[in-house]
Protein backbone atom coordinates (compact mmCIF):
# COMPACT_ATOMS: atom_id res chain seq x y z
CA UNK A 1 0.00 0.00 0.00
CA UNK A 2 1.51 3.84 -0.63
CA UNK A 3 1.82 5.71 2.21
CA UNK A 4 -1.42 8.30 1.06
CA UNK A 5 -3.35 5.27 0.73
CA UNK A 6 -2.25 4.20 4.17
CA UNK A 7 -3.45 7.41 5.33
CA UNK A 8 -6.50 7.15 3.52
CA UNK A 9 -7.37 3.70 4.86
CA UNK A 10 -7.04 5.09 8.56
CA UNK A 11 -9.42 8.20 7.80
CA UNK A 12 -11.84 5.95 6.08
CA UNK A 13 -11.83 3.51 9.33
CA UNK A 14 -11.61 6.41 11.93
CA UNK A 15 -14.93 7.77 9.98
CA UNK A 16 -16.42 4.44 10.08
CA UNK A 17 -15.94 3.44 13.47
CA UNK A 18 -16.69 7.35 15.26
CA UNK A 19 -19.69 9.69 13.88
CA UNK A 20 -17.59 12.55 15.85
CA UNK A 21 -14.96 12.35 13.85
CA UNK A 22 -14.63 15.03 10.31
CA UNK A 23 -12.26 16.40 8.15
CA UNK A 24 -11.66 19.80 7.23
CA UNK A 25 -9.37 21.42 4.72
CA UNK A 26 -8.71 23.51 1.51
CA UNK A 27 -10.00 20.83 -1.53
CA UNK A 28 -9.98 17.78 0.64
CA UNK A 29 -14.23 17.18 -0.84
CA UNK A 30 -14.56 17.14 -4.50
CA UNK A 31 -10.92 17.79 -5.60
CA UNK A 32 -9.69 14.57 -3.69
CA UNK A 33 -7.05 16.61 -1.72
CA UNK A 34 -3.92 18.00 -3.07
CA UNK A 35 -2.03 14.41 -2.57
CA UNK A 36 -4.60 12.99 -3.06
CA UNK A 37 -4.83 11.59 0.67
CA UNK A 38 -8.76 12.07 0.97
CA UNK A 39 -9.72 10.65 -2.16
CA UNK A 40 -13.22 9.16 -2.41
CA UNK A 41 -14.28 10.45 1.17
CA UNK A 42 -16.80 13.25 0.40
CA UNK A 43 -18.75 10.53 -1.64
CA UNK A 44 -18.86 7.72 1.11
CA UNK A 45 -19.01 10.23 4.04
CA UNK A 46 -21.28 13.71 2.82
CA UNK A 47 -20.57 17.13 3.20
CA UNK A 48 -21.05 17.28 6.61
CA UNK A 49 -18.49 15.19 7.79
CA UNK A 50 -15.43 16.07 4.87
CA UNK A 51 -15.67 20.07 4.22
CA UNK A 52 -13.70 22.06 1.62
CA UNK A 53 -13.01 25.26 3.49
CA UNK A 54 -11.76 28.47 2.55
CA UNK A 55 -8.61 29.17 2.35
CA UNK A 56 -7.63 30.75 5.45
CA UNK A 57 -5.59 28.78 7.92
CA UNK A 58 -6.43 30.51 11.04
CA UNK A 59 -9.77 30.08 10.64
CA UNK A 60 -9.86 26.76 9.64
CA UNK A 61 -7.74 25.13 12.78
CA UNK A 62 -9.71 27.75 14.80
CA UNK A 63 -12.96 25.70 13.56
CA UNK A 64 -11.19 22.74 14.97
CA UNK A 65 -10.19 24.13 17.42
CA UNK A 66 -13.81 25.21 18.55
CA UNK A 67 -15.00 21.55 17.36
CA UNK A 68 -12.76 19.94 19.22
CA UNK A 69 -14.15 21.34 22.28
CA UNK A 70 -17.68 20.86 22.05
CA UNK A 71 -17.28 17.23 21.62
CA UNK A 72 -16.38 16.48 17.94
CA UNK A 73 -13.10 15.24 16.47
CA UNK A 74 -11.70 17.28 13.80
CA UNK A 75 -8.91 16.13 11.57
CA UNK A 76 -7.51 19.69 9.62
CA UNK A 77 -5.37 19.22 6.53
CA UNK A 78 -3.25 22.02 5.51
CA UNK A 79 -1.72 22.52 1.95
CA UNK A 80 1.96 22.81 3.72
CA UNK A 81 3.08 22.71 6.79
CA UNK A 82 4.67 26.43 5.63
CA UNK A 83 0.76 27.39 5.70
CA UNK A 84 0.38 26.48 9.09
CA UNK A 85 2.08 29.68 10.39
CA UNK A 86 -0.66 31.25 9.48
CA UNK A 87 -2.17 29.16 12.04
CA UNK A 88 0.32 29.11 14.59
CA UNK A 89 -2.18 31.79 17.04
CA UNK A 90 -4.57 29.03 17.37
CA UNK A 91 -2.36 26.18 17.31
CA UNK A 92 -0.18 27.54 20.07
CA UNK A 93 -2.07 30.21 22.50
CA UNK A 94 -5.18 27.76 21.92
CA UNK A 95 -5.02 24.22 21.09
CA UNK A 96 -2.26 23.43 23.15
CA UNK A 97 -3.24 25.58 25.96
CA UNK A 98 -6.77 25.32 26.55
CA UNK A 99 -6.81 22.14 28.49
CA UNK A 100 -4.05 24.00 31.36
CA UNK A 101 -6.43 27.16 31.07
CA UNK A 102 -9.13 25.68 31.47
CA UNK A 103 -8.21 23.89 34.90
CA UNK A 104 -8.70 19.87 32.90
CA UNK A 105 -12.11 20.36 32.31
CA UNK A 106 -11.98 20.66 28.50
CA UNK A 107 -9.96 18.85 25.73
CA UNK A 108 -8.85 19.11 22.61
CA UNK A 109 -9.01 16.14 20.79
CA UNK A 110 -7.83 17.87 17.71
CA UNK A 111 -5.21 16.41 14.65
CA UNK A 112 -3.96 18.58 12.43
CA UNK A 113 -2.56 16.86 9.19
CA UNK A 114 0.33 18.39 6.62
CA UNK A 115 3.32 17.76 4.18
CA UNK A 116 6.74 19.23 4.52
CA UNK A 117 10.07 18.44 2.94
CA UNK A 118 11.80 19.24 -0.09
CA UNK A 119 12.58 17.39 -3.38
CA UNK A 120 9.31 18.58 -5.54
CA UNK A 121 10.72 21.94 -6.48
CA UNK A 122 8.12 23.87 -4.81
CA UNK A 123 10.69 26.86 -3.43
CA UNK A 124 10.89 28.18 0.04
CA UNK A 125 7.50 28.81 1.07
CA UNK A 126 6.23 25.24 0.56
CA UNK A 127 9.17 22.96 1.22
CA UNK A 128 10.86 23.32 4.75
CA UNK A 129 11.13 21.06 7.50
CA UNK A 130 9.30 22.54 11.07
CA UNK A 131 8.89 19.85 13.59
CA UNK A 132 11.02 21.82 15.62
CA UNK A 133 8.72 24.69 15.89
CA UNK A 134 5.83 22.28 17.45
CA UNK A 135 8.30 20.23 19.43
CA UNK A 136 8.85 23.23 21.12
CA UNK A 137 5.52 23.62 22.55
CA UNK A 138 4.03 21.96 25.48
CA UNK A 139 0.24 20.73 25.21
CA UNK A 140 1.26 19.21 21.86
CA UNK A 141 2.08 15.73 20.06
CA UNK A 142 4.18 15.45 17.48
CA UNK A 143 4.15 12.87 14.83
CA UNK A 144 6.30 12.14 12.10
CA UNK A 145 5.38 8.93 10.23
CA UNK A 146 7.98 7.48 7.83
CA UNK A 147 6.44 4.00 6.43
CA UNK A 148 3.04 3.57 5.35
CA UNK A 149 2.12 0.95 8.35
CA UNK A 150 3.59 4.23 11.00
CA UNK A 151 1.48 6.30 8.65
CA UNK A 152 -1.85 4.33 9.37
CA UNK A 153 -1.08 3.09 13.15
CA UNK A 154 -0.14 6.90 14.02
CA UNK A 155 -3.13 8.80 12.82
CA UNK A 156 -5.70 6.22 13.71
CA UNK A 157 -3.71 6.86 17.13
CA UNK A 158 -3.89 10.53 16.99
CA UNK A 159 -7.36 10.49 15.84
CA UNK A 160 -8.53 8.50 19.40
CA UNK A 161 -6.24 10.83 21.58
CA UNK A 162 -7.64 13.49 23.33
CA UNK A 163 -4.93 15.75 22.76
CA UNK A 164 -3.97 18.14 20.11
CA UNK A 165 -1.94 16.43 17.40
CA UNK A 166 0.65 17.89 15.04
CA UNK A 167 0.52 15.10 12.44
CA UNK A 168 3.67 15.91 9.98
CA UNK A 169 3.80 14.28 6.59
CA UNK A 170 6.54 13.79 4.03
CA UNK A 171 5.78 15.18 0.72
CA UNK A 172 8.69 12.49 -0.62
CA UNK A 173 6.80 9.78 0.88
CA UNK A 174 3.12 9.94 -0.31
CA UNK A 175 4.30 7.26 -3.12
CA UNK A 176 5.94 5.23 -1.35
CA UNK A 177 4.80 1.64 -1.36
CA UNK A 178 5.33 -0.23 2.40
CA UNK A 179 2.78 -3.47 3.83
CA UNK A 180 0.27 -1.86 6.10
CA UNK A 181 -1.24 -4.54 8.46
CA UNK A 182 -4.73 -5.55 7.22
CA UNK A 183 -6.28 -4.52 10.91
CA UNK A 184 -8.76 -1.87 11.68
CA UNK A 185 -7.57 -1.50 15.07
CA UNK A 186 -3.59 -1.37 13.97
CA UNK A 187 -2.53 1.07 16.17
CA UNK A 188 0.89 2.81 16.65
CA UNK A 189 1.59 3.80 20.22
CA UNK A 190 3.37 7.28 20.48
CA UNK A 191 6.53 7.27 22.12
CA UNK A 192 7.84 4.35 20.84
CA UNK A 193 10.41 4.77 18.65
CA UNK A 194 11.46 1.63 15.78
CA UNK A 195 15.00 -0.27 15.78
CA UNK A 196 14.71 0.09 11.38
CA UNK A 197 18.28 -2.05 11.96
CA UNK A 198 20.48 -3.32 14.32
CA UNK A 199 24.10 -2.14 14.58
CA UNK A 200 26.74 -2.20 17.19
CA UNK A 201 29.03 0.33 16.17
CA UNK A 202 27.27 3.48 15.79
CA UNK A 203 23.25 4.73 16.22
CA UNK A 204 21.94 6.60 13.53
CA UNK A 205 18.78 9.00 14.57
CA UNK A 206 16.44 9.61 10.90
CA UNK A 207 13.74 12.34 11.30
CA UNK A 208 10.57 11.63 9.17
CA UNK A 209 12.25 11.06 5.49
CA UNK A 210 16.17 10.81 6.76
CA UNK A 211 15.16 7.74 8.81
CA UNK A 212 15.28 6.32 4.77
CA UNK A 213 17.85 8.34 4.22
CA UNK A 214 19.37 6.84 7.08
CA UNK A 215 18.86 3.17 6.28
CA UNK A 216 20.27 3.27 3.14
CA UNK A 217 23.22 4.91 4.37
CA UNK A 218 23.89 2.34 7.13
CA UNK A 219 23.99 0.02 4.24
CA UNK A 220 26.83 2.06 2.96
CA UNK A 221 28.86 2.02 5.90
CA UNK A 222 28.15 -1.64 6.31
CA UNK A 223 29.24 -2.67 2.54
CA UNK A 224 31.98 -0.24 2.30
CA UNK A 225 33.38 0.74 5.37
CA UNK A 226 32.49 -2.69 7.46
CA UNK A 227 30.81 -0.24 10.42
CA UNK A 228 27.66 -1.63 11.38
CA UNK A 229 25.25 1.06 12.15
CA UNK A 230 21.80 0.76 14.33
CA UNK A 231 18.83 3.15 12.91
CA UNK A 232 16.48 3.99 14.67
CA UNK A 233 13.15 5.98 13.64
CA UNK A 234 11.68 7.98 16.44
CA UNK A 235 8.11 8.18 14.86
CA UNK A 236 6.96 10.59 17.36
CA UNK A 237 9.09 13.46 18.55
CA UNK A 238 6.43 14.46 21.29
CA UNK A 239 6.80 12.21 23.54
CA UNK A 240 9.76 11.11 22.65
CA UNK A 241 11.24 7.64 23.34
CA UNK A 242 14.69 8.50 24.54
CA UNK A 243 15.13 5.56 26.52
CA UNK A 244 15.35 3.43 23.36
CA UNK A 245 17.78 5.82 21.61
CA UNK A 246 20.05 6.43 25.03
CA UNK A 247 20.02 2.58 24.96
CA UNK A 248 21.52 1.76 21.74
CA UNK A 249 23.78 4.96 22.29
CA UNK A 250 25.39 2.81 25.35
CA UNK A 251 25.71 -0.35 23.14
CA UNK A 252 27.43 1.94 20.24
CA UNK A 253 29.11 4.70 21.81
CA UNK A 254 28.75 7.04 19.19
CA UNK A 255 25.58 8.49 17.58
CA UNK A 256 25.00 10.70 14.96
CA UNK A 257 21.16 12.67 14.08
CA UNK A 258 20.03 13.09 10.38
CA UNK A 259 17.28 15.77 9.93
CA UNK A 260 15.70 17.82 6.65
CA UNK A 261 15.31 21.27 9.23
CA UNK A 262 17.45 23.90 9.86
CA UNK A 263 20.58 23.47 12.11
CA UNK A 264 19.80 25.58 14.46
CA UNK A 265 17.45 25.44 17.08
CA UNK A 266 16.07 21.80 15.47
CA UNK A 267 15.35 18.66 16.40
CA UNK A 268 18.59 17.41 16.36
CA UNK A 269 20.35 20.06 17.95
CA UNK A 270 17.30 19.16 21.35
CA UNK A 271 18.49 15.21 20.78
CA UNK A 272 22.38 15.85 20.95
CA UNK A 273 22.13 17.66 24.19
CA UNK A 274 20.04 15.63 25.83
CA UNK A 275 22.11 12.48 24.65
CA UNK A 276 25.24 14.19 26.11
CA UNK A 277 23.20 14.78 29.19
CA UNK A 278 22.08 11.31 30.05
CA UNK A 279 24.91 9.61 28.18
CA UNK A 280 27.83 11.88 28.09
CA UNK A 281 30.28 8.76 30.14
CA UNK A 282 29.00 6.18 27.44
CA UNK A 283 30.30 8.58 24.72
CA UNK A 284 33.48 8.00 22.30
CA UNK A 285 32.86 10.82 20.40
CA UNK A 286 30.83 13.99 20.24
CA UNK A 287 27.20 13.54 18.71
CA UNK A 288 27.35 14.12 15.41
CA UNK A 289 23.97 16.55 12.93
CA UNK A 290 23.39 16.02 9.93
CA UNK A 291 20.89 19.37 8.72
CA UNK A 292 19.35 21.00 6.07
CA UNK A 293 21.44 23.83 4.67
CA UNK A 294 20.70 27.38 6.55
CA UNK A 295 18.89 29.05 3.89
CA UNK A 296 15.65 29.23 2.68
CA UNK A 297 15.17 26.20 0.19
CA UNK A 298 16.20 26.64 -3.40
CA UNK A 299 13.78 26.53 -6.00
CA UNK A 300 16.60 25.19 -8.81
CA UNK A 301 16.70 21.39 -8.89
CA UNK A 302 20.64 21.20 -8.64
CA UNK A 303 20.43 23.35 -5.75
CA UNK A 304 17.62 21.93 -3.75
CA UNK A 305 18.80 18.41 -4.14
CA UNK A 306 22.32 19.90 -2.19
CA UNK A 307 20.14 21.88 0.19
CA UNK A 308 18.58 18.69 2.41
CA UNK A 309 20.50 15.53 3.62
CA UNK A 310 21.16 12.49 1.34
CA UNK A 311 23.64 9.54 2.20
CA UNK A 312 27.17 10.65 1.40
CA UNK A 313 26.68 13.08 3.80
CA UNK A 314 24.98 10.41 6.79
CA UNK A 315 28.28 8.49 5.79
CA UNK A 316 30.98 11.07 6.37
CA UNK A 317 29.09 12.02 9.12
CA UNK A 318 29.58 8.62 11.00
CA UNK A 319 32.87 8.23 9.54
CA UNK A 320 34.28 11.45 11.30
CA UNK A 321 33.10 10.05 14.78
CA UNK A 322 35.87 7.51 14.55
CA UNK A 323 38.16 10.08 13.46
CA UNK A 324 37.56 12.27 16.09
CA UNK A 325 39.36 9.19 19.00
Amino acid sequence: MRYREALNAALREELQRDETVLLMGEDIGVFNGAFKVTNGLLEEFGEKRVRDTPISENTIVGMGVGAAMTGLRPVVELMTINFSLLATDQIINHAAAIHYMFGGQVRVPLVVRMPQGAGHQLGPTHSHSWEALFVHVPGLLVAVPTTAADAKGLLKAAIRDDNPVIFIEHEYLYGQKGEVPDDEDHIVNFGEAAIRREGDDVTIVGISRQAITAAKAADVLSQEHEVEAEVIDPRTLRPLDLDTILESVRKTNRCVIVEEGWPHGGVGANLAALIQEQAFDDLDAPVGRVTGADLPMPYSKPLEQIAYPHEPQVVEAVLSTFRDL
